[in-house]
């Protein structure tokens, strides 16, 4: 079969295109969009109940913490975050809770439902890694559910992780 100079261009050049195009159609987001429009992050944490004996404050949320941006339900995103293991082997972490900032739900009370996200992913973040703040695309899903350390409200599957350079 022959080709035409022009049809083996025209194949060269969508090769070259079609990676550009699939990485513009990932939206980049931060935490501030997880929270619904018009829900200020101060609302969302009314009082708290101070636990004397064990030194900590558990905050308690009001009806905003669960409330969820429902314009990113289904849209491929590449965010930022801290990883708290939920799932770990030998090859490093498979499922993590993301986190928008080192520590959170270990050393201090867990941030509302919305601001985190439990990922999932079939090739494992090394477990050396673990304090490093990361970047992970994937398609996001809204979806409640609870953990061992907290109540989340968005679920993603990465097809990409790398670590985030300040």
């Amino acid at each position: 079969m022959i080709h035409s100079r022009r049809s083996v261009l025209a194949l060269g050049t969508a090769v070259l295109i079609f990676p550009a195009t699939a990485r513009a159609a990932v939206r980049e987001i931060g935490w501030e969009d997880l929270i619904p429009p018009g829900v200020p992050y101060s609302e969302i944490i009314g009082e708290g109940d101070l636990d004397e004996v064990n030194d900590t404050w558990n905050p308690i949320f009001d009806e905003n913490a669960t409330k969820l941006n429902e314009t990113l339900d289904g849209t491929l995103i590449r965010m930022p975050g801290f990883v708290i293991p939920l799932e770990l082997n030998a090859e490093g972490v498979t499922e993590f809770m993301l986190v928008p900032y080192v520590g959170a739900c270990l050393h201090m009370p867990p941030p509302p439902a919305n601001q985190l996200v439990v990922v999932t992913t079939e090739t494992p973040w090394p477990d050396d890694a673990l304090w490093d703040p990361v970047w992970v695309t994937g398609t996001l899903r809204m979806e409640l559910q609870s953990t061992e350390l907290a109540q989340t409200g968005y679920a993603l599957r990465a097809t990409d992780m790398e670590k985030y350079i300040w």
